[in-house]
């Protein structure tokens, strides 16, 4: 890198890591404002080799981060989500050989590795570690899931090491559900290189571009910006593409057994999908929407920034490209808070739709007065079976009873203002409520209540 080059580069990091450090939200109109997470303004780069059936890959990450918080950072963490499932005895996700720290104790089933920073980051400042990093797909007999490898293919969403969030609440460590999603993360940069077989295809997160590589292997190159996480697959795809009337590329990745006219409506289904959320939302910020369809999937879909994992089922498709808005460009933590987008994307899915949902709050049944739709993961992995007719059927329905209550035009201005207000920082329920009691003279605290949703 050159002089100019150095100098510019350094120039836009410390912009990032200002806009980081202020929020990521302008809140106006007495609405509550987010207090800034940290690590912050993160930049990834990895560079990583597969081996010849796409399952395995190894080499090195660099993370470069700032601390937008006035206390010091005298450590970080990192998510390694891949070992939930085989844990320590079995991990598939392991660093080693850091540099520009120490590396401390795993813990939380070894999906979180504490790093000890050689002195306190103080604000503003910035850090820059290493490490070589090998992942594992776990094999997958009976269905494929959103990480693991299934026949002829691998997936590798949530993967990638990332840095937990550190808050006014704290470090959050939660552990990995099933049941929904455990995923809080702020926007960063990504820079990945994975080298492969030239045979497969390695679908991924941001804009790709492929060079030759070693005899018989292709180099994929995928950079994403201001996005929260990174996922890829790796398998012999087909692929059909197309570009919505916004302008935005999308790609459709088939796995064997997905019948060309499938793809192809799949693909209409995701264009229009882009172009409806975005008129209600405002634009896709990102150049590319990559959509993988396997229907030997054991879920529906699952999000990730620019990547969807899809069976061939175009509403859940509609529904995990809202998620590109409702935890993508406005973040949350799906832990702790999982309504903010399981709820907002599902009423995002009936308004693409054309669905109001009318009464359907007359068909609400609570199953306890514990029940809530503000509940957190905790809850409900103990409750699984109510999970979607709460978070998703009640959280959605919900939303629908708000815009009743405020007019159409109202919570259309409320949900763009909010977006852009959050857009690339982090929501929570008190700053929803803050926001859509802003939007109406009408006291929203019997709402609410009635509604079970605690701000």
């Amino acid at each position: 890198m050159n002089k100019s080059a150095r100098l510019l580069a350094a120039v836009l990091a410390c912009l990032a890591l200002i806009a980081t450090t202020s929020g990521g939200s302008r809140p106006g109109n007495g609405r509550r404002a987010e207090p800034a997470g940290t690590p912050a303004a993160a930049v990834y780069v990895a560079e990583l080799a597969g081996d010849s059936a796409g399952g395995g890959w190894s080499g090195h990450e660099r993370v470069t981060f700032g601390n937008a918080s006035a206390e010091p950072l005298h450590e970080v963490f990192l998510r390694l989500w891949g070992n939930a499932h085989g844990g320590c005895t079995a991990p598939s996700v392991t660093v080693t050989h850091l540099a520009g720290a120490t590396a401390g104790d795993l813990s939380v089933g070894c999906t979180a590795l504490r790093i000890a920073l050689p002195a306190p980051l103080g604000h503003g400042r910035r850090h820059t570690v290493g490490f070589d990093l090998t992942i594992r797909a776990p094999e997958r007999t009976d269905d494929a899931d959103r990480f693991g490898r299934h026949g002829a293919y691998s997936y590798f969403g949530n993967a990638l090491p990332v840095l937990a969030v550190r808050d006014t609440t704290g470090w959050h460590l939660d552990p990995f559900t099933d049941t929904g999603e455990s995923f809080y993360t702020l926007a960063a940069d990504f820079t990945v290189v994975l080298d492969h077989p030239a045979a497969l295809g390695v679908p991924a997160t941001g804009s790709s571009s492929d060079s030759p590589g070693a005899s018989g292997r292709t180099v994929t190159t995928a950079t994403a910006r201001k996005v929260r996480d990174f996922a890829w697959a790796a398998g012999p795809f087909g692929t059909v593409s197309g570009v919505s009337a916004d302008g935005v590329t999308v790609n459709v990745h088939t796995a064997a057994g997905v019948a060309a006219a499938d793809a192809l409506a799949m693909l209409a289904t995701a264009e229009s999908a882009l172009d409806a959320h975005g008129r209600a939302f405002g634009a896709y910020p990102y150049p590319e929407l990559d959509a993988v369809l396997d229907n030997d999937l054991w879920f529906s879909g699952m999000e990730y920034p620019g990547f969807v994992l899809d069976r061939v089922n175009t509403t859940a498709l509609v529904h995990e490209i809202a998620h590109q808005w409702w935890y993508g460009i406005v973040g949350d933590d799906q832990y702790r808070q999982p309504w903010l987008d399981e709820s907002f994307a599902e009423y995002a899915t009936d308004l693409a739709g054309g669905r109001d949902g009318a009464d359907c709050w007359s068909a609400v049944v609570w199953s306890s007065p514990q029940e809530r739709i503000t509940n957190g993961m905790a809850y409900w992995d103990e409750h699984p079976a109510r999970y979607g007719v709460v978070v998703y059927d009640y959280g959605a329905c919900a939303l629908h009873d708000l815009r009743r209550l405020l007019g159409a035009d109202a919570m259309a201005r409320l949900l763009r203002d909010y977006v852009r207000e959050h857009r690339y920082g982090v929501s929570s329920t008190p700053a929803f409520a803050s926001a859509a009691q802003a939007a109406t003279a009408e006291d929203l605290t019997p709402f609410w209540a009635a509604h079970r949703i605690d701000p």
